[in-house]
């Protein structure tokens, strides 16, 4: 094993923070619940399979980690399950660990820099122009550090980074792993996410211009594709650095997370306790803004069911920087999934858009108003045109669902007829349910002639289920009735020959309610 180590990997193993000592351990060598067979030979001289059923040497990445000076918290623990077929490791810890507590700490030398390598290479002029006039300047940092990865696989067990790139995974599933049929079963935002991935790959693919990569290397797509998974599915932003740090990238993802990383002044990667981590608990940091799955799903290749939010899946025909303005962004247009809330953003872009076909000089009265912080203008405007932008809101999650139908048709046959071409699939279709579910349970319920209604929670149904013939209900027409409760909004729809309104004390009368209403899915802006 000595051989694969260098001398300045042996070295390193002293320099760390001694106030951090005696908290951490060398990586435990308790062997994890899977098999490791002998590895192909892929290339002349390289080690590595590839292939996405290889199998993984875990084991010989912790003793490698340990020699290397890479140290973590005692009860730390890398852990190995199933996940639709292949093997998913992630970070763990057997014994408690108190806030503050340090869980792991890397020194500079085992950590894979951008930085680092554009000393080693120097400068590729021809490669970053290509990039450049292709409009993947922000990526340069990533192209080198997948150059370093092809580089060491081309050495094959002569590299001293082997047994870590021998411990990753080779099955993805992320947006530039998947079929084109694949794309065409999720809805457009992730599916133009995933496209972004694929091109972002095919554009980083700079070859001809590598002076250092034989011709072996630079003619296999695979190989390429493999380095670019390792880059952008385990580094993360470091200063100005791009960085892959072995051992912190085996943390999982959690919208609530246990562990933050940071950097001293030497370059040392080191993770702390965010606060206190029982026992027998995950060890997770956050890749992310948690409402934005589709992103996560897209670049990384895994559905975090967690996430409190998920984009509303409104997307116009042209978004103009007033829309912008008003916060018309994936991140900021949220449906919530376990409180139901509409994010603010939704309802000003619906009524904005709205009143552009309607009644342009009110839109731009509304728009003002936002701008300029006139917040009672603005909320006035909100409730004059509230039945307008609840129908459009209520029209967008019919045909949504709808669509999302089809998409789950498709995905479905796909997965019966060619699994094998398009293993993704099962992924995807959780997706779209993790959607569903989403747009059901948080913003949406069903009346009783399967109409999508943005409403209430399920106690306000069957509240008004109890009490509908207290307002002589018809099958006549459909109304509305509206409640104002301080900055609360509620939205019943049922049928009625008038509409009825009633003030906050009425209402709770008639109702037999007390007025204090937990969990309302839909707010007024504000």
């Amino acid at each position: 094993m000595n051989r694969l180590i260098n001398v300045a990997f042996l070295f390193s193993a002293v320099v760390f923070f001694p106030e951090f000592a005696s908290g951490f351990s060398s990586p435990s060598r308790a062997k994890l619940d899977f098999t490791v067979r002998p590895l192909k030979t892929l290339l002349r001289n390289t080690a590595i399979d590839i292939a996405e059923e290889a199998q993984r040497d875990i084991d010989s990445f912790k003793e490698w980690a340990s020699y290397g000076g890479i140290q973590t918290a005692d009860g730390f623990e890398l852990v190995g399950e199933e996940l639709d077929g292949y093997l998913d490791v992630s970070a763990m810890t057997t014994k408690d660990i108190p806030a503050g507590s340090p869980v792991i700490y890397i020194p500079n030398d085992m950590i894979l820099s951008s930085s680092k390598v554009m000393e080693e290479f120097g400068r590729l002029t021809e490669a970053e122009q290509l990039l450049t006039d292709n409009g993947y300047a922000s990526e340069i940092r990533q192209y080198y550090l997948m150059l370093k990865i092809l580089v060491e696989l081309e050495k094959g067990q002569d590299s001293p980074w082997f047994p870590y790139l021998n411990s990753l995974p080779r099955y993805y599933s992320n947006g530039a792993s998947m079929t084109l049929f694949c794309y065409t079963c999720i809805p457009p935002l992730v599916a133009s996410l995933c496209k972004e991935e694929r091109a972002r790959l095919n554009n980083l693919s700079v070859k001809r211009v590598v002076p250092f990569l034989s011709n072996e290397i630079k003619g296999d797509p695979k190989l390429w594709k493999w380095a670019y998974q390792v880059v952008y599915t385990r580094g993360f932003e470091a200063n100005d650095a791009f960085n892959i740090c072995p051992m912190a990238d085996y943390l999982n993802h959690g919208t609530e997370t246990e562990v933050w990383m940071t950097y001293d002044d030497s370059g040392n990667c080191y993770a702390q306790a965010l606060k206190d981590v029982p026992a027998n608990s995950p060890l997770r940091m956050s890749y992310g803004d948690p409402t934005n799955p589709s992103f996560l799903l897209a670049r990384y290749g895994f559905l975090d069911e967690s996430s409190p939010a998920t984009f509303c899946k409104i997307v116009p025909s042209h978004i103009s920087q007033e829309m912008k303005n008003l916060g018309y962004s994936h991140d900021r247009m949220l449906f919530y999934k376990d409180t139901g809330e509409v994010s603010e953003e939704v309802w000003d872009v619906l009524l904005y858009t709205a009143l552009g076909e309607t009644d342009p000089l009110v839109q731009q009265q509304f728009y003002q108003a936002h701008m300029n912080g006139d917040y009672s203008t603005k909320q006035y405007i909100h409730e004059q045109y509230y039945p307008l932008t609840a129908a459009a809101l209520a029209d967008h999650i019919d045909t949504f669902l709808d669509e999302l139908d089809g998409l789950e048709r498709k995905g479905e046959y796909g997965a019966k007829v060619a699994a094998d071409d398009h293993p993704r699939l099962p992924l995807l279709l959780r997706h779209n349910q993790f959607v569903r579910n989403t747009f059901l349970t948080g913003a949406v319920q069903q009346d009783d002639d399967g109409r999508l209604m943005n409403l209430f929670n399920r106690e306000m149904l069957q509240l008004y289920e109890m009490e509908t013939t207290r307002f002589n209900a018809t099958a006549s027409k459909r109304q509305s009735v509206r409640c104002d409760i301080g900055t609360i909004l509620i939205t019943l729809t049922y049928w009625v020959n008038e509409p009825v309104w009633f003030d906050e004390k009425n209402f709770a009368h008639e109702m037999h309610v007390v007025p204090v209403f937990n969990g309302i899915l839909t707010r007024i802006p504000g």
